[in-house]
């Protein structure tokens, strides 16, 4: 079993409630990553819905977590041909840290060509990127998920910045796992704010409040593509959008996020 198969495994411990273990290793300096977070409760609400893929996936982060033992507990709202809506709580030490609401369906069965689509973000080629070991630190979750990033957009950790909030690049698992819509749900969250870019910004942590991701199809194998940036930061929060696409150069996903600026 690879590596973020074995961080979503769940063991039934009663009705609608099950046992889980957030992993060492998937953090940001410390703090467990909130999209790991996310599809570790999307990984078991989904399927107890009666359908397997997200849809539309959105979490709170009530306190940050850590690595050990937890609890999820979960509620099928609606149940329907199509699509089930359930939601969840998470909580370690008796106390919540993520509360999610979701709407899971069949991707399979509602795949189609591009109705509308502008274009994407003009991300270099995987070999024109520069891999995450270039930077002069990185968090574990590097080690589980490599990044290659677009060589303009560095600066955040060399000290020349771009004067602009947006962080883009390529990600893969690094043991060769297949990306699917629960990964999707990780890669969302998996690169740097890309705040971190933008003039006059020296802290490092930006502790999300809230998390949402729209999975539009099942992604074609390889790598996938990211693009985050930040256009709004007012009275001490900010928020940052994403745009996932897959090897085939479709749209697999998008997120926003809100996250507080600290002081």
């Amino acid at each position: 079993m690879n590596e973020f198969d074995a961080a979503l495994a769940a063991r039934e411990s009663g009705e609608s409630r099950w046992e889980v273990a957030i992993p060492d290793g998937w953090d940001f300096f410390g703090i467990p990553n909130g999209g790991l977070l996310m599809a570790m409760a999307a990984s078991t609400l989904g399927p107890a819905s009666g359908h397997p893929d997200p849809v539309t996936v959105t979490a709170h982060y009530a306190k940050p977590a850590s690595a050990g033992p937890a609890v999820l507990e979960g509620e099928v709202l609606r149940s329907g041909r199509r699509l089930s809506t359930v939601r969840g709580r998470l909580s370690q030490n008796g106390r919540p840290i993520l509360h999610l609401l979701g709407t899971f369906g069949d991707l399979d069965a509602r795949e189609h060509g591009a109705v509308y689509e502008p274009g994407l973000p003009a991300l270099p080629p995987i070999e024109q990127c520069l891999d995450d070991d270039a930077l002069p630190a990185t968090p574990a979750i590097f080690d589980r998920v490599g990044i290659r990033f677009h060589p303009e957009h560095v600066g955040f950790a060399t000290g020349e910045k771009t004067g602009r909030a947006e962080l883009g690049g390529w990600m893969r698992f690094r043991d060769g796992r297949a990306p699917d819509p629960l990964a999707l749900l990780l890669m969302a969250d998996a690169h740097p704010p890309a705040i971190l870019n933008a003039p006059d910004v020296s802290f490092g942590w930006v502790p999300t409040i809230e998390l949402t991701v729209h999975v539009h199809k099942k992604s074609a194998p390889g790598w996938i593509g990211g693009w985050f940036e930040v256009t709004h930061v007012s009275g001490g929060y900010l928020e940052e959008d994403g745009v996932l696409w897959d090897s085939a150069g479709d749209l697999v996903a998008v997120s926003r996020q809100i996250a507080m600026v600290p002081r």
